[in-house]
């Protein structure tokens, strides 16, 4: 299998994970917009182009993909998802299969409250969750929610600009500082928990599932997570993602409270957290292979143990890059 890996970044660990199980059948491609990504120099060849916004990106990642014979492409940022879906039949065109969502899914995905009220309309549980003070004020008048609150924004990943609440006079200052705030309720007595999911690309069902609870969490993701079993998890995230079109890895993030699931959002791409699947033996490379080669993955849920802990450290890459200085 050839597979290309769109704005590499930092994501050095995931791309060796992906060299160790493929054990030098086939290459692994990256492509970014600096020669100082880390992660490019995990791959058999890296390729620099130009920014996701630039006219040029795509007739540029098709010449790669028809250069080194790719049969698979994802992308490692949020940014680039929906240029993706939007481009899937010129790769499908080239026989790549695109391990990002279809277009439809991550508009909704990429859209807090957009995907809050989607999930209502499914019958699906999730966090109670307002677009503004008005309708959060009639909320609270019906006794539906009442402070502390959390809010953070409409779109956007990372937990950047998300936080606690506590009284009206501060949820309206934030509020006017920024109007792409949404206003939901807090889930301060909630377990929180996150699971990495393969959704099959020919069934576009969910096939694989490795569910963690957060021991730590620092901005950009949980930095130390165990590993858990529940089946009731695997039935409620199998059931919830049949009213979405994924394909591929994603990763969810779930509260558990008073012995209900409930779903909070969906990173339709490889999370960070993915390293501690792979760790713990869930191995995503093995099905999209199946996939590229036309079979259909089956449902395998719970190869993993319990109690696999994953602790987060820093490190570094060295590499020598003529003509940065000149």
């Amino acid at each position: 299998m050839n597979i290309l890996f769109c704005s590499a970044g930092r994501r050095c660990e995931l791309l060796k994970n992906f060299r160790k199980s493929m054990a030098n059948e086939g290459k692994i491609i990256a492509t970014d917009i600096s020669l100082t990504a880390p992660a490019i120099y995990m791959a058999d060849k890296y390729y620099i182009v130009p920014r996701i916004d630039d006219d040029n990106y795509i007739p540029t990642i098709l010449d790669i993909c028809k250069k080194e014979e790719i049969q698979a492409i994802t992308t490692l940022i949020d940014p680039e998802i929906m240029i993706l879906a939007e481009n899937r039949s010129k790769f499908e065109e080239l026989g790549v299969e695109v391990l990002t969502p279809y277009k439809e899914t991550a508009e909704i995905c990429f859209d807090k409250y957009v995907m809050y009220k989607y999930l209502k309309e499914k019958n699906i549980r999730t966090v109670l969750t307002y677009s503004d003070i008005e309708s959060f004020e009639i909320g609270k008048s019906k006794g539906e929610i009442d402070f502390p609150v959390f809010v953070k924004p409409r779109r956007g990943s990372g937990s950047v600009g998300a936080r606690r609440v506590d009284d009206m006079g501060t949820l309206e200052k934030a509020m006017i500082e920024d109007s792409s705030l949404i206003i939901q309720e807090l889930m301060s007595d909630a377990l929180d928990i996150d699971a990495d999911i393969y959704v099959d690309a020919i069934s576009n069902q969910a096939v694989s599932l490795f569910s963690k609870k957060k021991l730590e969490t620092k901005i950009g993701g949980a930095s130390k997570t165990i590993s858990f079993k529940d089946d009731k998890l695997n039935q409620f995230a199998s059931e919830a993602l049949k009213v979405f079109k994924f394909n591929g890895p994603i990763d969810m993030d779930f509260w558990y409270r008073d012995g209900e699931y409930y779903l909070s959002e969906v990173n339709p791409r490889f999370g960070g957290g993915y390293l501690h699947a792979y760790g713990a033996g869930v191995d995503f490379v093995k099905l999209i292979e199946n996939n590229v080669n036309g079979i259909e993955n089956e449902p395998c849920f719970g190869n993993y143990e319990e109690d696999v802990v994953m602790m987060m450290y820093d490190s570094v890459v060295i590499e020598k890059i003529k003509g940065l200085l000149q």
